[in-house]
């Protein structure tokens, strides 16, 4: 059994309160979760802005699969528009 998690930070460019910010965070956990077979959530920063930490986890019995699904769910924050990450960390178990 494979587990693997990425630990994204993340900068949220257009976020004038928290209410922005959560808008922008709901959609990309909300597809993520449906579109992939991921567990995702909002673990840092949940107090600031514009700024965010966001995991994403999949357990499966292959490596290359669990890389797939995380590099997917990573996708989903690159091509939205506002939203940059900045810092990037995958864990292997």
């Amino acid at each position: 059994m494979i587990i693997g998690v990425v630990r994204c930070e993340c900068f949220i460019y257009h976020a004038h309160s928290l209410k922005d910010k959560r808008a922008v965070i709901k959609s990309i956990l909300t597809k993520a979760k449906q579109r992939f077979n991921v567990s995702a959530s909002e673990i840092g920063y949940q107090d600031v802005w514009q700024r965010t930490e966001l995991a994403f986890a999949a357990v499966s019995h292959s490596k290359v699969f669990v890389e797939r699904e995380l590099q997917r769910s990573l996708s989903l924050i690159d091509q939205h528009d506002g939203i940059e990450r900045t810092d990037t960390v995958f864990e292997w178990l």
